[in-house]
């Protein structure tokens, strides 16, 4: 179902954002992010002068390589245009994810490594986006299972799933036929939990939102030698 139709209107500005996830031949995993921001007017900046509608001001790529448990292993930040010719100076601190894991506190640690100064808010935003995705490669491909092991890749997500999105809250349907001994809504026995859950009041305007897109029993991790 599409949004309401708008009142008229005209487009000023449009941003892009692809995201790729791929499975490499060495067993590892790269997911990329390209962000493209355009303006649909001549637009003037007093560092880099006049800029042509439909030219970018922004054209910015990412590539994190994770392993199966989803530990970056490599990261290449590439800036092809931004407002200011040093705008990609920070690029290089992207390099300060690897050996982090994507799970509980991703968001956290990636504010820590990167926040202010030290990178692109632009770039920086992608990484939450990007997390989910890589979820989604590794896990949704590598869960591929055949029926009679569907059960145990069920029980084997029970935890971090639970009360991570509105679907998967402890009162909802699906809970309740998936993986009914969590079941807390109508009908069931067990009260809901008190702590560690967001219960969906939250629509397009309020309410709070999970601090991590992502829930995982494995804590983030950095190499030694990162600042």
């Amino acid at each position: 179902m599409p949004l309401s139709s708008p009142e008229n209107r005209k487009l000023v500005h449009n941003r892009d954002i692809q995201l790729r996830g791929y499975k490499r031949e060495d067993g590892l995993w790269d997911i990329e992010a390209h962000l493209l921001d355009t303006k649909t007017y001549d637009s003037y900046n007093p560092w880099g002068g006049m800029k042509k509608k439909g030219t970018p001001i922004h054209d910015m790529w990412l590539r994190v390589t994770f392993d199966s448990h989803h530990v970056v292993q490599d990261v290449e930040a590439v800036t092809d245009h931004s407002p200011y010719a040093l705008c990609g100076g920070g690029n290089v601190n992207f390099k300060r994810l690897i050996g982090l894991h994507v799970g509980k506190g991703w968001n956290t640690r990636v504010r820590q490594l990167l926040d202010g100064a030290a990178s692109c808010t632009h770039m920086r935003e992608l990484l939450a986006q990007l997390a989910t995705i890589a979820y989604q490669t590794i896990r949704g491909y590598t869960r591929d299972l055949p029926p009679d092991r569907a059960e145990a890749a069920r029980a084997s997500v029970r935890g971090p799933k639970l009360n991570s999105c509105w679907a998967f809250r402890s009162e909802s349907e699906l809970i309740q036929q998936f993986m009914p001994a969590h079941y807390t809504g109508p009908g069931s026995d067990a009260a809901p939990p008190e702590a560690g859950r967001n219960n969906g009041n939250n629509g397009n305007n309020g309410g709070a939102s999970h601090a991590d897109p992502l829930v995982s029993a494995q804590p983030a991790r950095r190499p030694a030698d990162s600042p």
